[in-house]
C-alpha cells in the first residue's frame, strides 16, 4: 500500500503545487483503490504549522504503507519510504526571491530528501536537470511526469461569472500566478499600456505568500485582482483575450496549459520550462524585453489570424495533457518501484 501525503491538497488557496496534490490525491485512489490511501491533516496544519505533522505524525499514520507519496516538494526526512515530487529548485537557484528562513529550510531538506528518496518525481525535463545539478540526485532516479489540465478549462466555460464577480467590464488580458518577483509582472508595464490603447485591460490574478518576496508594481502595470477562487478560474480564463506569463523561472507553467485549454492565446517567456510546456503553441519572448512583450501581447490579443492559429495549436497542446494521464504515469513509476522491491 502507498500512503498519499495530502497536506498540500487541503490548503484553501490553490496554486500549481496544490493543484497537483489535489489531482493526484483524487485520481490515484480511483485508479488503484487497492494501492493508495490518502492521509490528510486538519486544514490548520496545511501550511507552516504542519511541518511537524509532516515530519513526525505522517510516518506514524502511514504505518503499514510500503511507500509514502508526497506530491508537494517536502516529505518526512527520517523516512526511508519516500516517493517525493519536487516541482523545481527555485529557492536554491534564486534565493533572492524568498525569505531567508524559507531558503534555509529548503537548503536543509531538499538535497537530503532527494538523495534518500526511493524515487524522485518532477514535472519537466528542465526541472529534472535542476534537481540533478542542485540537489545532487542521480539522473536515473528522477522520473518526469508532466502536469495535466482539468477538463473544467474549456472555451465553453463562459466568462459571465468572473466578469460579474471581479468587475471586469472591459475586454481583458490575464496574468495568473502567485505574487513573487520571479513572475516578472513588473516587466509588463509597456504591455499594459499597449493593450490599454486597444481598449483591453491587463489584470493579474494571484495572492502573495509570506515566504515569497514580491516585486514592486509598475506605475502602469496590471490591475491586481487578488486571489481568485478556484470555481471562478475557468470563467476568468475563458473570457481573456490572452494570457501573459513573463516568468523568469518556472518548473512547468500550468497557467499556460489552462489558458490553452480555454481557447486563449498565450504569450510566455522563453526561459526555464516554459518552452518545453508550450511547444509551438505560444508566442515565446525574452522576458527582459518589455517592448517585445508588449508587441507579443498586442498580437495575441488583437491579431485575428495569429489568434486563430494560437488557439488551434493551444487546444491541441492542452489535449495532450490530462490529469488522468499524469496519474497513470505516476502509478506506473510507483508500480515499477514496488515490483523492484
Amino acid at each position: 500500500m502507498v500512503a498519499i501525503n495530502a497536506r498540500a491538497a487541503v490548503r484553501r488557496e490553490i496554486g500549481g503545487v496544490e493543484r497537483v496534490a489535489r489531482e493526484l490525491a483524487r485520481l490515484l485512489p480511483a485508479l488503484r483503490p487497492d494501492r493508495y490511501r490518502v492521509i490528510a491533516p486538519r486544514p490548520a496544519l496545511a501550511h507552516r504549522a504542519g511541518h511537524a505533522w509532516e515530519q513526525a505524525a505522517l510516518p506514524l499514520l502511514a504505518r503499514g504503507a510500503e511507500l509514502i507519496l508526497s506530491p508537494a516538494n517536502l516529505a518526512p526526512l527520517a523516512s526511508r519510504r519516500n516517493v517525493v515530487l519536487i516541482h523545481d529548485a527555485a529557492a536554491l537557484r534564486h534565493p533572492e526571491w524568498y525569505s531567508p528562513a524559507y531558503v534555509r529550510w529548503q537548503r536543509a531538506l531538499l538535497p537530503r530528501l532527494a538523495r534518500r528518496a526511493r524515487l524522485v518525481l518532477t514535472v519537466s525535463e528542465f526541472s529534472r536537470g535542476e534537481l540533478v545539478e542542485l540537489l545532487g540526485v542521480a539522473p536515473d532516479r528522477v522520473t518526469v511526469v508532466p502536469n495535466g489540465v482539468d477538463e473544467r478549462f474549456t472555451p465553453a466555460a463562459g466568462a459571465s461569472p468572473a466578469r460579474a464577480a471581479l468587475g471586469l467590464d472591459r475586454p481583458y488580458a490575464l496574468v495568473v500566478g502567485t505574487r513573487i518577483a520571479r513572475k516578472n509582472v513588473a516587466a509588463l508595464d509597456a504591455a499594459a499600456e499597449t493593450l490599454a490603447a486597444e481598449g483591453i485591460e491587463l489584470v493579474a490574478a494571484g495572492s502573495g505568500r509570506g515566504y515569497m518576496r514580491e516585486e514592486g508594481a509598475g506605475p502602469s502595470g496590471p490591475r491586481r485582482l487578488g486571489y481568485v477562487p478556484d470555481d471562478l478560474l475557468p470563467a476568468l480564463y475563458a473570457g481573456a483575450r490572452a494570457l501573459l506569463m513573463p516568468s523568469l523561472y518556472e518548473g512547468f507553467g500550468l497557467p499556460c496549459l489552462e489558458a490553452m485549454a480555454s481557447g486563449v492565446p498565450v504569450v510566455a517567456a522563453d526561459r526555464a520550462a516554459l518552452p518545453e510546456t508550450c511547444g509551438d503553441a505560444a508566442l515565446l519572448v525574452d522576458p527582459d524585453d518589455g517592448a517585445a512583450l508588449a508587441e507579443a501581447a498586442r498580437v495575441a490579443a488583437t491579431d485575428d489570424a495569429r489568434r486563430s492559429e494560437l488557439v488551434e495549436r493551444g487546444l491541441a497542446r492542452a489535449a495532450d495533457h490530462s490529469w488522468e494521464h499524469a496519474a497513470r504515469l505516476t502509478d506506473e513509476a510507483i508500480g515499477a518501484l514496488l515490483a523492484r522491491s
